[in-house]
């Protein structure tokens, strides 16, 4: 393993548009994909003793919805870079009234309710990933273990732009899932097809439609939410990164299960 190849990427999502301190040393990277630009420039600079590439999901302006993000331009190019271990912050809606707005929960498990988004790199070449686990462990752990952070869960991800019907997010509560998000696949999909190391550190904003009584959820309230709790949501991150161990665990995840890449990964 090159040294550059144990470089860290953190994905930020709403809100989440830079990471590092504005005094610190930082370089911008644009790196052509195969799948067209990433989201935006991504920025290259030192939290600790560690390397970081940081990448805003939406784009440095909030240009993209969850719908359109090129999330396959994402993942191709963070790990060009040398990124093999992805932190991927995100602001999730709760399913169940013990998580209220600003508690920060590592999910285990999600749910794919999406629909026409490109979530492959293998189209063609039978290649069939493994997803039962779909989050690194090791890299959950690095987050669970600092003060405060629930451990588990289920996330649904659904396609939006819009939020849920009260009787969808009913459903989803009586389903036993406690989060709901829109972004949070194919992004873990494709970092599995990549070989990457990820996990997603979800920050509640609001409690969604069919648990809390009101007029429902409004965008104008998420992005508050998700601004009011920036700050601890990047301390939280840097943290996780300062106890990331040297090697990433994920490394030909696919290989070691016997299966046959149809093309050289970056």
């Amino acid at each position: 393993m090159n040294d550059n190849e144990r470089m860290l990427g953190v994905i930020g999502g709403s809100g989440f548009y830079t990471f590092f301190e504005p005094s610190g040393s930082s370089d911008t990277v644009n790196p052509p994909t195969p799948y067209g630009q990433p989201s935006a420039p991504i920025t290259m600079g030192t939290i600790g003793e560690h390397e970081v590439a940081f990448l805003p999901r939406h784009g440095a302006h909030h240009q993209y919805s969850a719908h359109t993000v090129p999330y396959r331009a994402n993942m191709w190019a963070l790990r060009a870079l040398g990124v093999r271990r992805v932190f991927a912050p995100c602001a999730v809606g709760s399913l169940t009234r013990e998580l209220g707005a600003g508690v920060v929960v590592v999910p285990d498990q999600l749910v794919d309710r999406t629909s026409g988004r490109a979530d492959t790199y293998f189209d063609s070449g039978g290649v069939h990933a493994t997803f039962a686990d779909p989050y690194c462990p090791a890299l959950r752990a690095a987050v669970t273990d600092l003060p405060g952070v629930v451990d588990g869960g289920t996330m649904v991800v659904i396609q939006g732009p819009r939020f849920s019907t009260r009787a969808e997010s009913q459903w989803y509560a009586s389903a036993g899932f406690s989060l709901v998000n829109m972004t949070g696949y194919p992004e873990a999909a494709l970092a599995r097809e990549l070989e990457l190391c990820y996990a997603a550190i979800a920050l509640v904003t609001d409690v969604d439609a069919g648990v809390a009584a009101g007029d429902g959820v409004k965008a104008a309230d998420v992005f508050a939410a998700f601004e009011e709790n920036m700050k601890l949501l990047k301390t939280l991150v840097r943290g996780a990164i300062d106890r990331v161990g040297s090697e990433p665990t994920c490394t030909h995840c696919l290989r070691h299960a016997g299966v046959t890449l149809p093309f050289e990964l970056p």
